[in-house]
């Protein structure tokens, strides 16, 4: 089989899976995961199959395996779609097939271990399994498995199918496509428990928020059609095309046309990867099961939004000089340095531990959009890479952690908030797995020096900003990055060491396999990854293991970006803020025992600067008061009942005229009653010759025939 033809199959799998379960196996819960995960494993060989064949191409950066069709006529031409593996969609293929895999094994085990049931809407709430007594001594058993067990493993199929289909995707339509599919996905996995009212608001925020971002990139998409008459990556990314653009100006911002199209498409990646100011659905998304929150933070759709800024880099660039950044540039580096070090400082005092998790993403994707803003390719792209890894890792364990939890509190009896990290402690002991791999998580998204992938990526786009003299950029991801560290080492502090704060925690237990053979296997690449990207000049170590980053991915751009020069303040500054961050992070938290003696509590922090309540304000309240105040006591009430009530009164007006003037003369009496008087009068004047006498009818037709020869004599005979 062609690579080309298992790259137009690879999305597949995941979409027949979700078809199947939801048209034939949904009562029958072990065959539909059984599709679930036998799909993921199908596009998983497909994909590793494809990435080692686009390993084996000689000349990075030449064009790998490509196939397109006609789809559309237009006109003359053809709007054609089709595949497309190059360097980058070959490496972002590798780290979505194993983590989507990861992700559907470690499901199936979360859902048959005792998950909260989603129809309450208060903590502590008990595992699958569990009896309950009522308040009448009513003894009741929580069904043993997920009641929507078979559904959540079609969404999630269909959510693996929208980002395969966005990764090979070799034009901007069908990313889009991809791109829209897991906006549906996440709003139906984020509210998947919709029984929960904070469920049911978290999925609608989260899809109106992502849709704003939406609607720019699809302007963005219309622009960029009407000015080059393609939407083919292979097309619009030739040097003719991109100098057109960058030469053309717009009357926006002094921008070129390359510049307001690479912005208006940047703000679908602000929606999609919750940049600010549209971050705050992304910590909402909790609400979802926690295979949802890594789906969602680290498999597809954050990372999809980071994808589509990398795929368009040459549009965002195409006039850049490389002497101090374009509008567009520094508009894209502020986003991402504002956010990473914005969602840090909130993460800081977050108690929910998936919710530190939460924020924690949205730092680290503005560390990857303040790499792109600066012109560092490769370093946003193998941070996205590793950050996919160590943040799934580290969501999944998240996972393991509640489940822990809440089998504690079944065996305690003990009703706690499972997600609060201060109803934890001392699970090192309890859950040694899940504390090991959430230690190398943790440690590698602190950057720890030297063994996890985490550094490397991160070390890589301090060193690149600091290398071209972005030093406003630099300092801020500096204090992003000790900020990171300090709050992973309370999260770890937190939850494994110490004495557990209670019953639920010294009653907890390891999870099955299903559920810590992902996180090992995640661990592996949390470490081992990065070793792929050591810079060539590193001390000692560099250049015993190629650069593979750099050379690969970096072959994807038609022109081979350099490589920084190796400088040794930006690496202490890495090393400084990694360690110095964790070993802070210890020394607060280590003996806490209680909210109350956390001194971060700051309100401030712990409302997330109050950003959702001023936009509840701004926007939710507002749209309330148009829609119920202006649009109906005005609109409604005044204008468009107003118009109807004058069209009424003009239409009584000019009936009454029409029945006066035109229907009782005219139609009545003239037309109506004249015709019947005519016919009335004539009858009576006619009725005398109808005398029923044979004598008069023959004088009558005499007459007539007498009459007759005379008119045809003077009138017909007489010419």
């Amino acid at each position: 089989m062609t690579t080309e033809t298992i790259i137009w199959l690879l999305p597949l799998p995941p979409l027949l899976a979700f078809f199947l379960i939801v048209l034939f196996t949904n009562k029958r819960k072990a065959l539909s995961h059984s599709l679930a995960v036998g799909a993921a494993l199908l596009s998983w060989l497909g994909s590793m199959l494809v990435f080692v064949r686009a390993l084996g191409v000689h000349e990075f950066g030449k064009e790998v395996f490509e196939s397109t069709l006609n789809w559309l006529p237009t006109g003359d031409t053809w709007l054609k779609i089709g595949v497309l593996i190059d360097p980058l969609s070959a490496a972002t293929l590798f780290f979505v097939a194993w983590t989507v895999l990861m992700i559907f094994i470690y499901s199936v085990g979360y859902h048959n271990y005792g998950q909260p049931r989603g129809d309450h809407d208060r903590p502590g709430l008990p595992p699958h399994g569990a009896t309950l007594e009522d308040e009448k001594g009513h003894k009741h058993v929580v069904p043993s498995i997920e009641p929507m067990y078979s559904r959540f493993f079609a969404f999630i199929g269909l959510f693996a199918f929208g980002m395969y289909t966005l990764v090979v995707s070799n034009n901007l339509l069908t990313l889009f496509v991809g791109w829209e599919i897991m906006g549906l996905c996440s709003y139906l996995l984020i509210g998947f428990w919709y029984g929960k009212k904070s469920a049911r608001d978290a999925a609608i925020k989260a899809f109106m928020t992502t849709r704003v971002g939406d609607v720019f990139m699809l302007l963005g998409i219309a622009f960029l059609y009407s000015a080059t008459g393609t939407l083919s990556f292979r097309e619009i990314f030739t040097a003719e095309t991109l100098h057109l653009l960058a030469t053309t100006a717009t009357p926006f911002l002094g921008l070129s046309a390359a510049g307001l199209i690479g912005l208006l498409l940047f703000i679908g990646t602000v929606g999609k990867s919750a940049q600010w100011p549209l971050h705050v659905w992304l910590p909402d998304a909790m609400e979802g099961p926690t295979p949802v929150s890594a789906m969602i933070h680290a498999a597809t759709m954050v990372s999809a939004g980071v994808y589509a800024a990398l795929r368009m880099f040459p549009l965002i660039t195409a006039d850049f000089t490389g002497h101090g950044l374009t509008t567009t540039m520094s508009i894209i580096a502020f986003i991402g340095a504002f956010t990473a070090i914005f969602a840090a400082t909130i993460a800081v005092a977050q108690n929910d531990i998936k919710r530190v998790l939460a924020y924690s993403t949205i730092s680290q994707l503005g560390f990857m959009i303040a790499a792109l803003g600066i012109g560092a390719y490769v370093a946003a792209a193998f941070h996205l890479i590793t950050h996919a890894f160590f943040k799934a890792l580290l969501f999944l364990g998240s996972g393991s952690v509640i489940h822990g939890i809440e089998h504690g509190a079944l065996h305690s009896g003990e009703h706690l908030d499972a997600n609060d990290m201060f109803n934890m402690g001392g699970l090192r002991k309890k859950m040694p797995v899940t504390f090991g791999t959430f230690l190398i998580g943790g440690f590698a998204l602190s950057g720890f020096p030297l063994l996890t992938a985490g550094f490397w990526s991160k070390d890589e786009i301090l060193a690149d900003a600091f290398g071209h003299g972005h030093w406003a950029v630099f300092a801020t991801l500096a204090i992003a990055a000790f900020l990171t560290a300090f709050y992973t080492m309370r999260q770890i502090t937190l939850t494994f060491l110490g004495q557990p704060r209670s019953k639920a925690a010294q009653h907890a237990q390891e999870t099955p396999w299903t559920m810590t053979l992902p996180l090992v296997i995640l661990s592996v690449f949390a470490i081992g990854f990065g070793w792929v990207g050591i810079p060539e000049h590193f001390p000692v170590i560099g250049g015993i293991i190629p650069n593979w980053i750099h050379e690969f991915i970096g072959g994807t751009l038609a022109h081979h970006p350099k490589a920084v020069e190796f400088d040794i303040l930006p690496l202490a500054t890495s090393l400084g803020v990694a360690l110095g961050g964790l070993l802070l992070g210890w020394l607060v938290y280590h003996k806490v025992k209680s909210p109350e003696q956390d001194r971060l509590q700051i309100p401030l922090l712990k409302n997330k600067y109050y950003f959702d309540e001023a936009y509840n304000f701004l926007f939710v309240r507002s749209a309330y008061w148009i829609s119920e105040t202006f649009t109906y006591m005005f609109m409604d009430a005044k204008v468009i009942d107003g118009l109807l009530h004058s069209l009424g009164r003009v239409a009584l007006w000019l009936g009454g005229f029409l029945r006066n003037y035109f229907d009782k003369p005219v139609i009545n009496e003239f037309i109506g009653d004249g015709t019947g008087n005519v016919v009335k009068k004539t009858g009576r004047n006619l009725r005398f010759i109808q005398a029923g006498r044979i004598q008069s009818y023959m004088v009558v037709s005499f007459a007539m025939i007498v009459l007759f020869v005379v008119l045809y004599y003077f009138l017909i005979g007489g010419v």
